[in-house]
């Protein structure tokens, strides 16, 4: 069992529970799945295999191309053609991951202020942010020569919840930098 895995159904749930308390052990709030995606535009398509191998490589599991749901002539991409790639994590490898991600990749960070509170109007159920440099992942800075043209890396966190500050509780439990800026 993962430290994370672990630290959740020992720690956290405790603390929701004494918080929120909850009638019903199912409405507790959890991670659902973290969303790892590059987004290319039509110039960038030769990166696109560094880019999913990237991926793989940040997050050990396979990876899947994105393509464009209609045409847009002013970008000049028809429906069908590649746009980007995607991997979506789940259980003990998004425990594992987010482990690696607070632990490693967030103290490199340079002039991170936290996560914003996003608009009223999104759901509350997911924080996304991008990384501009995903060189800092050990993975990809040990291969700088094939992965130094990526695009900015998309990272979307998925919850259960539909309340915000239950939302806000459990990430910090998980020591991820939120701050609550209007």
């Amino acid at each position: 069992m993962n430290y994370y895995d672990y630290y959740y159904e020992n720690i956290v749930k405790n603390d929701l529970l004494n918080k929120f308390q909850y009638k019903n052990v199912r409405q507790m709030p959890r991670l659902t799945k973290l969303i790892l995606n590059f987004g290319c535009k039509k110039s960038e398509l030769k990166l696109l295999g560094p880019m999913l191998t990237g991926l793989e490589l940040i997050s050990s599991q396979r990876g899947s191309f994105t393509r464009a749901k209609m045409s847009n002539i002013s970008l000049k991409i028809k429906k069908g053609s590649p746009v980007g790639c995607k991997i979506t994590i789940r259980k003990t490898l998004m425990y594992s991951f987010l482990e690696k991600f607070v632990n490693k990749v967030l103290p490199k960070l340079k002039r991170f202020a936290g996560f914003k509170r996003p608009n009223h109007n999104l759901s509350t159920k997911a924080i996304s942010f991008k990384i501009k440099n995903s060189l800092l992942f050990p993975e990809l800075k040990n291969h700088y020569q094939y992965f130094n043209r990526l695009p900015p890396l998309n990272f979307t966190i998925m919850t259960n919840t539909s309340k915000f500050n239950e939302c806000i509780f459990l990430l910090k439990s998980f020591k991820i930098p939120i701050h609550l800026q209007m």
